[in-house]
């Protein structure tokens, strides 16, 4: 099976630092939704893994996420894709849960649910904290200079082995291209 792993915020869709709190804040980013289709008619499964503080901070409920990624799915089923299951972290900063990233604890889980070996299976993020839950889990870190992207690549000490691209467009050609 092959299966990618991406961040949502500031990989698939516009970042906030408010958040994204409602269904009309989620707004793809460019090539994003073309990248994920090109990866399903591949035959490759799309997992997001994404943080979700929002919901402990009180931002939103979680009926408000499940439209938020009703609206993603629907937008990448438009594309032509699927996502074929979302992994979110509903714990905010200080809760001292296995599942926030940089922790691998929803890695962790979408390894479970696949009953697959992780090593080597593309993860792409924006921020260090996503490379470094890929990297923990034996993932391949990829960092797209979208969202966060820039700002955690000039900081630097990311994950060794971490490739660098532009967009998740980019990263999913190469993916495609060493399939």
């Amino acid at each position: 099976m092959k299966l990618a792993i991406l961040d949502r915020d500031g990989v698939i869709n516009h970042d906030s630092a408010e958040f994204i709190k409602h269904p009309d804040e989620w707004i793809a980013l460019p090539g994003s939704l073309d990248a994920i289709a090109r990866l399903s008619r591949s035959g490759w499964r799309v997992v997001i893994a994404s943080n979700q503080s929002g919901l402990a901070r009180g931002l939103f409920s979680m009926d408000t996420l499940n439209a938020i990624h009703a609206k993603l799915r629907r937008e990448v089923a438009v594309a032509g894709g699927a996502i074929d299951a979302i992994f979110v972290c509903p714990h905010g900063p200080d809760d001292g849960c296995a599942c926030r990233k940089p922790n691998p604890g929803l890695f962790h889980d979408i390894a479970r649910r696949y009953d697959i070996d992780l090593k080597g299976v593309p993860a792409a993020g924006d921020s260090l904290r996503d490379l470094q839950a890929a990297a923990a889990a034996g993932c391949a870190p990829w960092l797209v200079l979208t969202g966060n992207g820039p700002k955690t690549h000039e900081k630097g000490g990311l994950p060794a082995g971490t490739r660098v691209t532009a967009d998740l467009s980019l990263a999913v050609d190469a993916w495609l291209s060493e399939d």
